[in-house]
């Protein structure tokens, strides 16, 4: 922007506009039942990912007994975080991902469910096997037919109260 708070064409619209969606999908994914807060206040950009967008100071504070800690922003059978076996210590991280092709799926890393939720984005349950530990994908872009997986529906979802 410069000096007059007029947009410089240079691509800061863009830019803008990029940084207001990452900070919607962190408030509707990632805030909900995170021991920092339920809002955006404390947001810090986690650059340290090779791949996706989040917040560094994120911690799903929500646990249910006989369950374990939860994400309170995703649906029943995408909410388990569960402990990595390699480190029981560290739970699994949601990873949000803006582009179909910030991440592609392969031998290594299998996408098993899918579902499209009530804000048009893709969720992806997986699997690493060759690291043994699962993984949770929010896609923001329109890519829910390039993944060849099992669809979860809402139906499915409510069948799983």
């Amino acid at each position: 922007m410069n000096t007059d708070g007029v947009l410089d064409g240079d691509g800061e619209l863009e830019r803008i506009n990029e940084e207001m969606i990452q900070r919607k999908a962190v408030e509707t994914y990632q805030c909900p039942g995170c021991v920092c807060g339920s809002d955006f206040k404390c947001f810090e950009r986690d650059d340290s990912k090779s791949v996706g967008i989040g917040c560094t100071k994120h911690c799903a504070g929500t646990m249910m007994l006989g369950v374990g800690s939860m994400f309170l922003g995703m649906p029943i059978g995408f909410n388990r975080l569960g402990p990595r076996p390699e480190n029981p210590e560290q739970k699994m991280k949601l990873v949000i991902l803006r582009n179909y092709e910030d991440f592609e799926y392969d031998k290594f890393n299998i996408p098993v469910w899918k579902h499209k939720d009530e804000h048009g984005n893709t969720l992806v349950r997986g699997l690493s096997p060759r690291l043994n530990h699962s993984f949770l994908h929010v896609r923001l872009d329109d890519c829910f037919d390039k993944i060849d997986c099992l669809e979860i529906t809402k139906e499915d979802i409510e069948e799983m109260n």
